[in-house]
């Protein structure tokens, strides 16, 4: 059995680019891969309920002109399309992702993560989802085949926060500064939205169990308070 653990925001449009390469990687390989979704917040700060958009709300961060910011999102969307992923920043709506990452350990207890994690993100980048709305959330949930009035409980009661906790600590030990970042069998790392041969090359080399760490791959990663492109 091989494990993946990828620590990854759901916020983070590299980070959903990297999911399809690396399944797309899967595809083709003939082991059992075990896929463990772990959190990681890019910004902590960000305001529940934020109610500007994607584009004026990170030209306000950075101190650019929208154009650019529209300039700079158009490329990445680009990069998204070629994964078969439709990204749309005009609805994207910034969100604080501390509830859905704790969700996504609730789902991880019933069997459904992947699923989740999967309709979070296209909630997020394609539909325009206020995806730090508890009745968002929950109603997504029940969507992929969870118990919508148990997740909204487990929001409601703050469940699931030690869980997420435990994964940024983990992410600090092990120096993670930007996601996406996927560690095989806790031996093996690739850092960033690499090519999709490079996670057969880590996938590879974690059937292979080789005694030597494989480096850290340079990529596409977004790093704290640092995420568009």
């Amino acid at each position: 059995m091989i494990t993946v653990e990828i620590w990854s925001d759901v916020v983070c449009p590299w980070c959903y680019i990297g999911k399809r390469r690396l399944e797309r990687a899967l595809a083709e390989f003939e082991p059992v891969v075990e896929i463990v979704w772990r959190s990681y917040q890019l910004d902590p700060e960000t305001p529940v309920g934020e109610q500007r958009g994607m584009v004026e709300s990170f030209a306000a961060r950075k101190g650019l002109g929208e154009s650019q910011v529209r300039s700079m999102f158009a490329q990445v969307t680009d990069v998204a399309a070629g994964e078969g992923l439709e990204y749309d920043f005009d609805r994207v709506r910034p969100a604080n992702t501390l509830d859905a990452h704790r969700l996504l350990h609730f789902a991880a207890a019933h069997g459904r993560q992947g699923e989740l994690k999967e309709r979070l993100l296209r909630a997020y980048f394609t539909e325009g989802e206020q995806i730090d709305h508890p009745e968002v959330l929950a109603r997504l949930a029940g969507e992929v085949g969870l118990d919508e009035a148990a997740a909204r409980r487990a929001l409601d009661d703050g469940a699931h926060a030690d869980d997420v906790l435990a994964d940024f600590e983990t992410a600090r030990s092990f120096g993670i500064s930007g996601v996406p970042f996927f560690v095989f069998n806790r031996r093996f790392a690739v850092s960033g939205a690499q090519p999709t041969e490079v996670f057969t090359r880590a996938l590879e080399a974690a059937r292979e169990a080789s005694a030597v760490d494989a480096p850290h791959a340079e990529g596409h990663v977004c790093e704290d308070d640092n995420c568009a492109v």
